[in-house]
């Protein structure tokens, strides 16, 4: 009888799989974004970065060799120069005087939307309507079509009334620009209201009604302080483009007439003055102004999607 001995199996060695770092994860997450920053660098850091060097220098376009390095001296300049300081006081003026008409004419709006009424989508199709228009078309239909003293509606208006016939855009320039950008953004205004309104807790709105509260003591007490977020949003929103608005005032008036805000002045000094330095030293105020405006906006944004994530 014989015994058979089996040999013992040998182990197989066990390989060990390396889990990517946290690290590695990212970057790889973060991978497929990287065109697209590296993009929005170029096209818009690199520009400001060669803007804010060149606004420290003495730099006429028509004299390129004569250039020299002046320091703060364009700043100082565009914070001193009366031309200059009324432009900077007229683009404060501009952005509170829209901004305010266009929040409390889109409150209107998003209070009479927020209603149910036959043909409601269509009327709010047509009120959002302006706020689609280019806004170079939308500033030639306020100065052809609406201001025109020979030809205009305004003036045919009063002709047909028996009233005068002025110059609305020389006799009351800056309201006459002012209009054309209420007009253009009462629907953004009202847009982000409406969306405010419809995001209310019914049931508190129904609870005040069963205890008696009147629609005024509503809106007062629970709909007004419910919005607030939405109307910072609103105004911020708005001021960022109303600071940096350009189309209307060179269309309607060509900055005359006491109109220049600083984002005209800038064309001005750059493209008819051929002054570089200082022309870039008021397009950095600008952007520094945006930049302060947008910084208020997006806490306001953050605050706002805390809200709705504590709801939820």
């Amino acid at each position: 009888m014989t015994a058979t001995t089996t040999a013992p199996l040998a182990a197989t060695p066990t390989r060990t799989v390396r889990q990517p770092s946290a690290r590695l994860r990212a970057w790889a997450t973060r991978a497929p974004l990287l065109p697209a920053l590296v993009f929005m660098i170029v096209v818009t850091q690199l520009p400001f970065v060669a803007t804010l060097v060149i606004s420290f220098f003495d730099w006429n376009a028509l004299y390129p060799k004569a250039r020299r390095f002046t320091g703060l001296d364009n700043y100082r300049q565009v914070l001193t120069d009366a031309g200059l300081r009324h432009s900077v006081w007229t683009t404060v003026l501009l952005t509170a005087a829209v901004v305010l008409a266009s929040l409390v004419l889109g409150l209107a709006l998003a209070l009479l939307l927020d209603r149910r009424f036959r043909g409601r989508g269509i009327v709010r199709t047509l009120l959002i309507a302006p706020f689609l228009v280019v806004p170079v078309a939308a500033a030639l239909l306020w100065k052809h079509v609406l201001y025109n003293p020979e030809y205009g509606l305004l003036n045919g208006l009063l002709h047909y009334v028996g009233g005068p016939q002025p110059d609305w855009v020389s006799r009351t320039p800056l309201l006459a620009v002012e209009a054309s950008l209420v007009w253009q953004w009462t629907p953004f205004m009202m847009l982000i209201l409406l969306a405010g309104l419809q995001s209310r807790d019914q049931q508190q709105i129904e609870a005040a009604r069963v205890d008696g509260a009147s629609d005024w003591q509503i809106f007062r007490h629970l709909t007004l302080p419910h919005l607030r977020r939405y109307l910072e949003l609103g105004a911020l929103l708005g001021s960022i483009y109303i600071v940096q608005n350009f189309d209307a005032v060179f269309t309607i008036t060509s900055g005359g007439l006491g109109t220049a805000n600083l984002p005209y002045t800038v064309y001005q000094s750059f493209y008819q003055a051929h002054e570089n330095g200082l022309a870039s030293a008021a397009g950095v105020l600008v952007v520094i102004g945006s930049i302060v405006i947008a910084t208020f906006a997006l806490r306001v944004v953050s605050s706002l999607f805390r809200e709705e994530v504590s709801r939820a």
